[in-house]
């Protein structure tokens, strides 16, 4: 070996060595939440609003071109809501107004999301990703009210 491929193996080992570092740094110190993907299952058939407690919810959304399934979700002030995403079509996004959701609807996949409704009032959905000529169209809303 001549020096300059020495040199080469060295520049590429240390790129190596700061990548993972960074990769692991990101992944355990930030604590960043990345939503999980979870098997498919049947009961995306029939999207729907399940009842857990009397603060907590399980919520299964299927989108489609262009309309979410339920399109609007009546919950009580102070509900925790434990939401399951997928997409029958193409790839969608489901947006929350004032909430800290910004989900991907990957036909196939599942993604979640936890998020608690501590105010009343009407949380818009929206589609951010671009998915036909009905985008813009592709709303839905979360309704919270005190018992």
């Amino acid at each position: 070996m001549n020096k300059y491929e020495i040199r080469v193996m060295l520049v590429t080992g240390c790129v190596m060595i700061i990548f993972l570092f960074a990769l692991l740094y990101n992944a355990f110190s930030r604590k960043i939440d990345v939503p999980s993907c979870v098997p498919y299952s049947k009961i995306f058939e029939h999207p729907q609003l399940k009842k857990i407690d009397d603060t907590t919810y399980e919520l299964y959304v299927v989108a489609q071109m262009w309309a979410f399934a339920p399109d609007e979700i009546d919950i009580p002030t102070g509900s925790t809501v434990d939401l399951f995403l997928t997409s029958k079509d193409v790839v969608h996004g489901f947006n929350i107004d004032s909430k800290a959701v910004n989900l991907m609807a990957v036909p196939g996949g599942v993604n979640t999301a936890t998020i608690k409704f501590t105010e009343p009032g009407t949380y818009n959905i929206v589609c951010h990703e671009y998915c036909g000529a009905g985008h813009q169209n592709m709303l839905g809303k979360f309704v919270v009210k005190d018992e």
